[in-house]
């Protein structure tokens, strides 16, 4: 099934709960496409996110490799984990240092997984990269994911949103979608 179909599908079957990701689904499909194909090519992802994002990020590492989903552990961290000062970071030397600490450390490759409003210092190095997974949470931006921060629901669709990506690397993982 091509990663289109098998989408609408998913969101279908969660029922009408999940239904306002049907129109979001155009920005969200192409983006997670080529997220699950790098990660099946064996690069690492990198989440970042706003401090107000920071528990989404906790909450996607807790959950990504639960040994009960009986598959094999994906790649997947947070800046905190790997670098826990990322945030301290100030200059253009200072950022250039710890990319390139990434570089050495992530030799398959690694892409960034931003999660928030574009106000963390690390965003326009992120959005400059074709290659990054952003859902971008404060504003419309063409191409992007984007949700709106002030909705009294994001957390709950945020975390429906997850539920979808992790079921689409099940389901990539055993070739149930088409890329």
């Amino acid at each position: 099934m091509n990663f289109n179909d098998w989408t609408l599908k998913a969101i279908r079957e969660e029922g009408s709960h999940f239904s306002w990701m049907e129109e979001f689904r155009f920005n969200w499909i192409p983006q997670v496409q080529n997220a699950i194909k790098q990660i099946l090519e064996g690069q690492s992802v990198i989440i970042i996110t706003d401090r107000d994002f920071k528990w989404y990020s906790e909450y996607i590492i807790d959950r990504i490799n639960q040994i009960w989903k009986n598959r094999p552990f994906f790649p997947i961290y947070s800046i905190d984990g790997v670098f826990p000062s990322a945030y301290n970071l100030e200059n253009p030397n200072e950022l250039d240092f710890l990319y390139d600490m990434l570089d050495i450390s992530f030799a398959n490759g690694y892409f960034f997984w931003y999660i928030g409003s574009g106000k963390h210092k690390h965003y326009d190095f992120i959005e400059q990269n074709e290659n990054s997974l952003i859902w971008h949470l404060n504003k419309d931006v063409e191409g992007l994911f984007s949700l709106n921060k002030k909705d009294p629901l994001i957390d709950i669709k945020l975390i429906q949103v997850y539920n979808l990506f992790d079921n689409a690397l099940d389901s990539a993982l055993v070739g149930e979608i088409e890329f």
